[in-house]
């Protein structure tokens, strides 16, 4: 049965503008996970990559600085697996951000592993690379 991963993660002394722009920009999006290309646009429907196309899907809602709703699919997953959808909601709370990361219709046999990827290859790498432009 497909599972669902809800984090939060609080990102210091910074906007929820300068967050979902980065995440939304290939330059930064790149950056932000310590070198990984990404191609990816703030536009909704379009299509993006990241992790060098390991990761594949397209962007189903944006409001700006607020939330991002985007289908996921990993090169791996098998190929009766449905896309996932990755849901980000931003909060500014004081000088700070709450992100609400919520990742739904996650394969089983994958579910481990983006959940601690989400801690490995872009929640730390993020918070370094905020802390490496001030």
């Amino acid at each position: 049965m497909p599972k669902t991963i809800t984090q939060k993660v609080t990102f210091k002394n910074v906007t929820t503008s300068k967050l979902y722009s980065q995440f939304l920009d290939s330059k930064h999006h790149t950056a932000l996970t310590g070198g990984e290309p990404a191609k990816i646009s703030a536009k909704e429907g379009a299509k993006f990559s990241a992790y060098g196309e390991y990761i594949v899907g397209k962007n189903l809602q944006l409001v700006k600085d607020r939330l991002i709703v985007q289908s996921w699919y990993g090169t791996d997953w098998e190929k009766n697996d449905l896309d996932s959808t990755f849901i980000l909601l931003f909060e500014q709370k004081g000088k700070d951000v709450v992100i609400t990361m919520t990742h739904a219709n996650i394969p089983d046999k994958q579910a481990d592993g983006i959940k601690q990827g989400w801690t490995d290859f872009y929640r730390t790498p993020w918070k370094k690379y905020l802390a490496s432009s001030k």
